[in-house]
């Protein structure tokens, strides 16, 4: 076993990951801290060939040095805007007629292995800040919410993190209903 070369992993180019067809997927932060957790979303999103980030309120825009410390140049490929307010953003995306998905535990929280996916033009994942999680104005927007189930003593996992697990998760179910391969 040896590890794999760049070339032998086939990446693409920026300019070729910049023209290639991208999900239909949004990633939406609502007030997120932590410059390294917002990098890494970024670098998830161009894992994944996402369509955008939404980058809303306190949450910090590119360029930045500390995010791209975990983005790693993903904010270069991953197109990406910044909305004074995450209701702002949402009804964007409502507008767009993107199903709007908060991840969030709530009283009608759908666990992620259960969820199922809705028809749709495309689909917004909603990250709230790393302490008050999804701003309530944002949560009566929603279509639906889903969670991480979680069995140990802790009932939340670190936003990049759970990003990476909801996207991957969404990304699989996406492809199938698609019938697409990437």
């Amino acid at each position: 076993m040896r590890k794999l070369t760049l070339t032998e992993l086939g990446r693409m180019s920026l300019e070729q990951h910049q023209q290639a067809k991208k999900l239909p997927i949004v990633v939406v932060l609502d007030n997120l801290r932590s410059q390294h957790n917002i990098g890494s979303v970024f670098r998830t999103a161009d894992a994944f060939r996402l369509e955008a980030v939404y980058l809303c309120g306190i949450t910090a825009t590119p360029p930045n040095r500390e995010m791209n410390k975990t983005a790693l140049g993903a904010t270069e490929s991953v197109d990406w805007k910044y909305f004074s307010t995450t209701v702002e953003a949402v009804s964007t995306l409502k507008e767009r007629k993107y199903t709007l998905i908060g991840v969030e535990q709530t009283t009608l929280s759908i666990p992620l292995g259960s969820f199922k996916l809705p028809a749709t033009e495309g689909i917004a994942l909603i990250f709230g800040n790393e302490v008050s999680g999804i701003e309530q104005e944002v949560l009566d927007m929603v279509e639906t919410c889903i969670e991480i189930p979680q069995y140990g003593t802790k009932h939340s996992l670190n936003v990049s993190v759970s990003a990476g697990i909801v996207i991957w998760d969404v990304f699989t179910k996406l492809l199938d209903h698609m019938g697409l391969t990437m």
